[in-house]
């Protein structure tokens, strides 16, 4: 329905509550409930109400349900009680549905004369309510309309289909009457968390302040009032209803990246994921954001690097930026010594009258406890690097090789800082049996595809380093 203001009444909404067969019990909430938040759009929620039930069976409302429930998932345990059947109805109360739901009914129009004030009042038989309102009214066709005058529209009752909130329904089967605790179980999408971190970062001192929230987002159409709850860090396998990589389907994706760290931080471990406890219950609100300190840690040693990757043998008309991170442990020595959730790093350096300026952000992967983290906050200004391919000769090769170069390279390290730097140049696009020779500087082939070399370059100054690389496939 568009294009009209109206004041929705509803004459007798009780007769129609009156004549379904299922009866609310409590204020239409739970008790309690608890929440364990995952980071792929996905909770468990459990609800704890108090019900008093007759013996054998009987049809039970819970409402304030999630509007994002997965019905399926649904689990209800209760001391001697079992199941039927159970709903799931989210067909909502909203101005357009009730207009929707009067099609080839009667409903009262009540007009307004803006300058008398006198009210008229007709009844109309609602013929359509898609794009707009198409009225009978008598013997004429109207369409309800924003046309200044104020107008009101009063139903006879509220359909037994529409619902103020999603609402469960429940068919119970009980052995004996009486009070008793019920908990209700279930998955939902639309509550999800991440990590956000904030890095003040001290150069000079090589030092960092590190500070982490979690950032909670309820999108599920229900709002959970004092809810115990806890979050999950890792990645648990969901099905999403499509054929898994089968043929024509892509490949499953690799695994995700991981730190490097071997040590077992201060996280609770369950199975393979890690759970984080809120500190106390906490109120989660339909469609807002809310966050909760994760972690404060002050005089974190860290450094800065600079980095400059070159994917194949080739050379640079221009100078490139070079890369630059700032990188920390989060092992115990550091002072971290805690498993870092995935999230975002946002780093700040204090500027001359100290305050802090924001200087850059990246994503921080799931990292286990000893790894060494880097986040990269850009590229740098006035720190670069110019590869030049010198030469490049075919080398003596092995029967089974297909082709073997000699590629004689220099890189030019510029710095046009006021302190000297160290740059790390890595050279990607490698062959087999990847051999060194002629370095000014000394590297090393650090796997099957990248030669890394730490080059010092001095404040206001330039490094050529060069290298002769011999490699084939």
């Amino acid at each position: 329905m568009t294009g009209v203001a109206l004041t929705m009444i509803a004459v007798s909404p009780a007769s129609a509550q009156d004549a379904a067969p299922a009866a609310q019990d409590g204020s239409g909430g739970p008790d309690a409930v608890s929440l364990t938040i995952y980071n792929q759009n996905i909770a468990l929620v459990e609800d704890t109400r108090s019900l008093t039930l007759p013996s054998g069976r009987s049809r039970r409302e819970f409402p304030g349900v999630s509007a994002s429930i997965r019905p399926e998932t649904v689990g209800l345990s209760g001391r001697g009680l079992s199941v039927v059947e159970q709903n799931f109805d989210y067909d909502l109360l909203t101005p357009d549905k009730l207009m929707q739901s009067a099609v080839g009914d009667e409903i009262g129009i009540v007009r307004t004369n803006p300058g008398s004030g006198a009210q008229e009042t007709q009844r109309a038989t609602v013929l359509a309510a898609n794009q707009g309102v198409v009225l009978q009214v008598g013997d004429h066709i109207e369409v309800l309309r924003d046309d200044g005058v104020p107008t009101r529209v009063i139903f006879d009752e509220v359909p037994a289909n529409l619902r103020p909130r999603p609402t469960l329904s429940v068919t119970l089967d009980a052995e004996g009457a009486g009070q008793r605790d019920v908990t209700l179980t279930y998955l939902t999408t639309g509550l999800q968390w991440k990590a956000d971190y904030v890095a003040r970062f001290d150069e000079r001192a090589g030092r960092l302040d590190l500070t982490g929230w979690i950032t909670l987002t309820n999108q599920s159409g229900v709002t959970f009032t004092n809810a115990d709850t806890r979050v999950v860090a890792g990645d648990v396998s969901l099905i999403n209803g499509n054929n898994p990589y089968g043929r024509g389907y892509p490949q499953p994706p690799r695994p995700p990246v991981r730190g490097n760290g071997t040590e077992q931080g201060g996280a609770q471990g369950l199975a393979d994921v890690y759970i984080y406890p809120l500190p106390e219950p906490v109120t989660v609100a339909n469609n807002q954001t809310k966050q909760v300190g994760l972690i404060d840690v002050a005089d974190v040693p860290a450094s800065k690097r600079y980095l400059f990757e070159a994917d194949s043998f080739t050379s640079e008309t221009e100078p490139r930026a070079a890369e630059v991170a700032v990188i920390f442990s989060n092992d115990r020595a550091s002072g971290v010594g805690t498993q870092l959730p995935a999230g975002v790093a946002r780093v700040y350096v204090n500027d001359e009258a100290g305050e802090p300026r924001f200087i850059g952000e990246d994503q921080v992967a799931h990292t286990p406890a000893g790894s060494d983290i880097v986040i990269t906050t850009g590229q740098a200004f006035d720190v670069t690097v110019q590869p030049r391919v010198v030469s490049s000769q075919a080398a003596p090769k092995p029967a089974y090789y297909r082709w073997r170069t000699r590629f004689e390279m220099e890189y030019t390290v510029r710095n046009a800082r006021s302190e000297a730097v160290v740059v790390e140049v890595r050279q990607h696009g490698l062959g087999r049996d990847t051999q060194l020779q002629g370095q000014s500087i000394e590297g090393v082939v650090q796997d099957a595809n990248t030669i890394v070399w730490r080059v010092p370059v001095p404040a206001n100054g330039e490094t050529v380093l060069t290298a002769a690389v011999v490699t084939g496939g």
